[in-house]
């Protein structure tokens, strides 16, 4: 840190009206500055770095500091006086680090520390440009660190820095290039070198000649060997070939129409994703391209990511479906079996809660399994007064899927409910014993659960099955093999659960 006083005001006040500070900003970002997705995986890579819930990436003007990226916020600007990067500025171009800004007084009265989101870590590293700092890659965190950061993880933020800002100057020169229609020029032949640092493949290609030249990111991303020579036939056969009509198909309507070349591809030697764009820079005599300059982005992880989403959406619009099917027969038997609107309204709405409540934590868990005792104990405590001396669950590690996990937190409420109006759970001094555990049926996992409620007032059996117990012994339907029975003893009602668990 500067111990000369790095947030002095005053010193913090005249680095952020420096003329030379506030040309390299102009120098290198435009004139409107926002959210740009180019820059969200810098801010994901960071905040992976410091197991940081928020990170962001940022340029700092005279009185505002925009967010280019951000994690674990929805702001896209703040004030530059209350900011933590502003403080990079009269630094020497060294990272920050800040373990306790609640005990740190030259932080503690930031907005962001006194008040929401309560940041008590932070580490940053200044972006820089023409030798001044122009912007930040940072992380917080609300939990104070107590130990030193690495200094690997140091050196891994200065680099990400480095990344975002030849990423922004890459930007700003294509921006005024598309504008100016110039032809490539020494400066922007260094500015691929920047690119290379920072992992972005770049290459030219000569449209005339067929020739490519491509930077040493590019040939990795398409598994080809170092210092070959390239041409477009080769390029072209290197894409997968599921994808390759459709990008020679964009690179053609670029160069006929003179636009952006936007395209995602898989290498076909790897199978990786990658983001290609670039456009004419050059034309003949005759009006006809001549030079094509283009970049070459790995965008694997992404991809992945988004395929994730559709799945989990996918599973989401199925399971939305058997929840309204199901949702219309509770309904009706509801009902069918409660004249009185009060008292459907409370049996309703009480399943209507147990299904809630079984959908957030499949959805929590992005509808994978759940862990049976966070489903016991979320269908159970809303009817027990003293969970702790009045639950008392013997149970093996059970993880449940979707259906299983709907259909058994229905059982579970019906069994609370019905213990709370009428059996052990109604008394002060009742009791309920659960035990589950797992066996092997020919070679099959398969969950045994028992639900025994004793010191409650002695039992009759009913003499009819009203709906909840028809609900009991039919909500596990869909699960296959599955089956629940009551038994009304005298001492307590006791249900026996079987519940098959390889159809996950």
């Amino acid at each position: 840190m500067n111990r000369a006083g790095v947030s002095a005001p005053a010193a913090l006040a005249a680095a952020l009206a420096s003329p030379e500070r506030l040309e390299a900003v102009a120098a290198s970002v435009p004139a409107h500055v926002g959210p740009d997705a180019d820059f969200t995986e810098i801010a994901e890579l960071a905040a992976g770095l410091f197991a940081a819930p928020i990170a962001i990436v940022s340029v700092i003007g005279n009185s505002t500091q925009w967010f280019l990226a951000r994690k674990g916020i929805s702001e896209v600007s703040a004030s530059a006086a209350d900011s933590f990067c502003a403080r990079l500025l009269v630094e020497d171009g060294a990272p920050v680090t800040v373990f306790d800004a609640a005990a740190d007084l030259r932080f503690s009265r930031l907005p962001s520390v006194a008040g929401e989101p309560h940041v008590r870590f932070y580490a940053g590293a200044p972006i820089c440009h023409a030798g001044q700092a122009i912007g930040s890659v940072c992380v917080f965190d609300t939990e104070k660190r107590v130990s030193d950061v690495s200094d690997e993880a140091l050196l891994h933020l200065q680099q990400l820095a480095k990344l975002a800002g030849s990423l922004l100057l890459f930007k700003e020169e294509a921006r005024r290039r598309a504008v100016a229609n110039a032809s490539i020029t020494r400066e922007e032949q260094r500015q691929a070198s920047a690119l290379d640092v920072a992992n972005v493949g770049s290459w030219l290609w000569n449209i005339k000649t067929g020739s490519v030249t491509g930077n040493a990111p590019l040939m990795r991303m398409l598994d080809l060997k170092p210092g070959a020579k390239l041409t477009a036939r080769r390029i072209f056969t290197s894409i997968h070939p599921t994808e390759r009509k459709a990008t020679i198909g964009k690179l053609r309507e670029a160069l006929s129409s003179g636009g952006e070349y936007d395209g995602m591809f898989r290498a076909g030697a790897t199978g990786r994703w990658l983001l290609g764009r670039g456009r004419v820079q050059e034309w003949d005599s005759e009006g006809k391209p001549s030079i094509f300059l283009g970049i070459t982005l790995d965008v694997t992880e992404g991809q992945i990511a988004s395929e994730r989403m559709r799945l989990l959406l996918r599973e989401l619009n199925h399971r939305v479906k058997n929840t309204l099917a199901m949702l219309q027969s509770l309904a009706r038997q509801t009902l069918r079996q409660t004249k009185d609107p009060a008292a459907f309204m409370e049996a309703f709405a009480g399943r209507l809660q147990s299904i809630s409540e079984a959908h957030g934590l499949l959805s929590d868990h992005e509808w994978g399994t759940i862990r049976l005792n966070t489903l016991l104990q979320a269908q159970i405590k809303p009817y027990v007064d003293d969970f702790t001396t009045q639950v008392e669950i013997h149970k093996d590690e059970v993880k449940l899927g979707p259906d299983q996990a709907i259909g058994l937190g229905l059982v579970l409420h019906e069994l609370a409910t019905n213990a709370r109006k009428y059996g052990a759970l109604s008394v002060a001094g009742g009791k309920l014993v659960i035990t589950a555990r797992v066996v092997q049926e020919d070679g099959h996992p398969v969950l045994n659960m028992t639900w025994h409620e004793m010191g409650g007032p002695k039992v009759k059996p009913p003499e009819r099955h009203g709906f909840g117990l028809v609900l009991i012994e039919r909500s596990l339907d869909k699960v296959l093999g599955s089956n629940v029975h009551l038994e009304f003893l005298s001492g307590g009602l006791t249900a026996l659960v079987r519940l098959p668990l390889d159809q996950i």
